[in-house]
């Protein structure tokens, strides 16, 4: 039994519901039921072009591992290598079908799906947001590039503090339909709400300022240019070609708005796939998905100094990192790749091992670093001991 299962039967939980579905323990049943609780778009997926893993005896010792899934408040967890699930387990209800929100690695998708806008010429990362949304002219986003949502360089005063209980991030939690919203605040949609981002806290361009709705205004910017709703481009561009083995899906605002930032719910099995395609650098059976050049800037195009002086630094306790493109680098052994969510999403990704993590969790706090490192620690053990098989 995981220790976090202080209810040893879930059906004894108070209901979720908008107001609680956040909240632990509720969050061990609502995580992998969003679609229940608020309204979603579906990602389709390929049913008749499954990309197959095969099932291998774990080649390493688990104690250590399953350890930490028993002590942490982990739902799901999904190690593939080689092209082969090497180990799985599932708790809290959830099962191997189960879409699992995921949160900020929701930004990590749409970071590929901008790659394949631009190698299809589409857009361009030096566009102004302005030059698709005029209706983003006097706010903070003006003179913004794609490339500076994308990385996470815009001058917009916006404090992502997930305990906060006033200020634009509350808006922007009833503008997402994320919260019970007051009658007051009903007409508040995602579009609008990018409207009211006048404030700005400097230049673009400058330090790493996580702000999560940069992320949204850009799967508007995407469905502005090509005409197509933000879950029809995650479809097409890489829920099908990937081969993925359920279709997932996507919340919504009150008026079909997408919530490209973290509102992303799939599989473990499918979060695994995605990693084994960033760890093939960008194929599947020798079919390009996500372009080549794309992936390895994201290696290689960071900016540490930037890191350093950002907002995730201490969270992270790392200044051997940058982030690009909505993906994070770890450079402190070898080179890991990964995206990150809170309340414990993780997807890892180690090229020179051929190796995907995916870590589904319902932590009670939305960040804990504490918990980060161990997961940190232990899957940089297992690196290692997959170098010594």
């Amino acid at each position: 039994m995981n220790t976090y299962d202080e209810e040893k039967n879930l059906d004894t939980l108070t209901p979720s519901t908008l107001e609680n579905w956040r909240k632990f323990p509720n969050s061990k049943w609502a995580f992998h039921h969003v679609r229940e609780i608020i309204p979603s778009a579906e990602i389709c997926n390929n049913p008749l072009d499954i990309w197959k893993l095969e099932e291998k005896e774990v080649p390493f010792k688990t104690e250590d591992l399953k350890s930490l899934i028993n002590e942490t408040a982990t739902d799901a967890v999904v190690i593939v290598q080689d092209n082969q699930i090497i180990f799985e387990s599932y708790q809290n209800g959830m099962g191997a079908d189960d879409p699992h929100i995921i949160f900020s690695i929701s930004k990590s998708i749409l970071a590929l799906i901008a790659g394949c806008l631009i190698r299809d010429e589409i857009i361009r990362e030096s566009d102004l947001i302005t030059h698709y949304l005029p209706e983003m002219e006097g706010t903070a986003y003006d003179k913004a590039t794609i490339r500076n949502a994308l990385d996470m360089k815009v001058g917009v005063l916006f404090d992502e503090d997930y305990t906060a209980q006033k200020g634009p991030i509350i808006d922007y939690r009833y503008a997402a339909n994320w919260d019970p919203t007051p009658a007051t605040k009903e007409s508040l949609t995602l579009k609008t709400f990018f409207t009211t981002l006048n404030q700005k806290d400097g230049p673009h361009n400058r330090n790493f300022h996580y702000v999560s709705p940069n992320t949204d205004l850009l799967a508007w910017v995407f469905e502005r240019s090509t005409g197509k709703r933000y879950n029809d481009l995650v479809s097409d561009y890489l829920w099908k070609p990937l081969g993925s083995e359920r279709p997932g899906y996507i919340t919504l605002d009150r008026v079909g708005g997408m919530r490209a930032a973290g509102g992303i719910c799939i599989t473990a099995r499918d979060l695994g796939r995605l990693g084994m395609l960033m760890a093939n650098n960008g194929m599947r059976d020798q079919q390009q998905i996500i372009p080549i050049n794309w992936i390895l800037d994201i290696y290689a195009g960071g900016d540490r100094k930037s890191w350093v002086a950002g907002s995730f630094r201490d969270f992270f306790q790392s200044k051997l990192r940058h982030y690009r493109s909505q993906w994070y680098l770890c450079q402190e052994y070898g080179h890991l790749l990964h995206g990150f969510g809170i309340h414990g999403q993780y997807l890892f990704i180690d090229q020179e091992r051929k190796l995907s993590v995916a870590w589904l969790s319902s932590e009670k706090d939305a960040l804990n670093s504490v918990t980060t490192q161990k997961i940190l620690s232990q899957v940089t053990a297992i690196r290692k001991t997959l170098d010594k098989v």
